[in-house]
């Protein structure tokens, strides 16, 4: 009953319509799309500011009949003003986005539980949910930690967003996610991990953003997390490969992860 979604990362070099495509014709039934940059280092996404770009993704969409799963990435920090969140919300709609990326960087809880609040209150307005990601590297570093602020924060459409590689980096259990309410999960990420690894901050964020591991190839229980969801939860394939990106070109990343994928998950 999962549909798989090809999430940003796994083809991270290409247009956002190339991407569409790239999903449509290696299987996927949606697509994750990234409007803002998810570090200081990162360019600024030409879609939000080039009508011609967003005019092409949508014409894709319409094209192939994939849609799009979720949208990345709002960053809310100890000044974040939600408000300045609206033209990339107002893009999501536009473009027929369901789950929005959080992360939350800011280590005051009570802070950001007010801060996510207002951002679900405002994604609310464009139909979308606010799915908070936990990473190690984060203010929020644990799933237990997301799910305290999500249900603190008291928004229906609050999520809480599982990546495998977080939830194991962040010594998380099947326990956890079977506690989760299952209304809190609109999608869950993908993907396999080294072992052993450096559990630096630094080490964490390279795997993170370009060394994973197709499901299989590495020490995560993924089938055990893939269980512990509810059946019908999207799972998002985020699989940045950044070696094999040099000599394997994006659409034939995208077949392999998919098919490993749903490899696991039919076994």
């Amino acid at each position: 009953m999962h549909l798989f979604s090809l999430a940003f990362l796994t083809t991270h070099e290409v247009p956002p319509d190339e991407a569409v495509k790239i999903a449509a014709a290696t299987g996927y039934d949606l697509v994750g799309l990234r409007f803002l940059p998810a570090a200081p280092t990162e360019a600024p996404y030409p879609i939000l500011t080039d009508p011609a770009l967003e005019a092409r993704v949508k014409a894709a969409l319409d094209e192939t009949g994939i849609g799009i799963a979720d949208i990345e990435i709002a960053r809310l920090k100890p000044d974040t003003q939600v408000e300045g969140f609206r033209d990339f919300l107002a893009l999501g709609q536009r473009l027929g986005a369901k789950n929005v990326l959080v992360a939350g960087d800011d280590p005051d809880h009570a802070r950001l539980t007010e801060t996510f609040a207002a951002f679900c209150d405002l994604a609310a307005d464009y139909g979308l949910t606010g799915d908070l990601e936990f990473m190690p590297w984060t203010g929020v570093k644990t799933l237990p930690e997301a799910q305290a602020i999500v249900t603190a924060a008291g928004r229906s459409n609050g999520g809480v967003l599982i990546d495998g590689l977080h939830w194991d980096r962040a010594g998380g259990t099947v326990e956890q996610i079977r506690n989760l309410p299952p209304e809190m999960i609109h999608y869950a990420q993908i993907c396999d991990g080294p072992k052993p690894y450096d559990p630096s901050d630094a080490g964490l964020i390279e795997i993170a953003r370009g060394a994973r591991l197709l499901p299989g190839d590495g020490g995560i229980d993924l089938k055990g997390m893939v269980e512990a969801l509810p059946s019908d939860t999207v799972l998002s394939v985020e699989i940045p490969q950044l070696e094999k990106a040099k000599h394997m070109n994006a659409m034939d990343r995208a077949a392999e992860a998919l098919e490993r994928t749903k490899s696991l998950v039919t076994d």
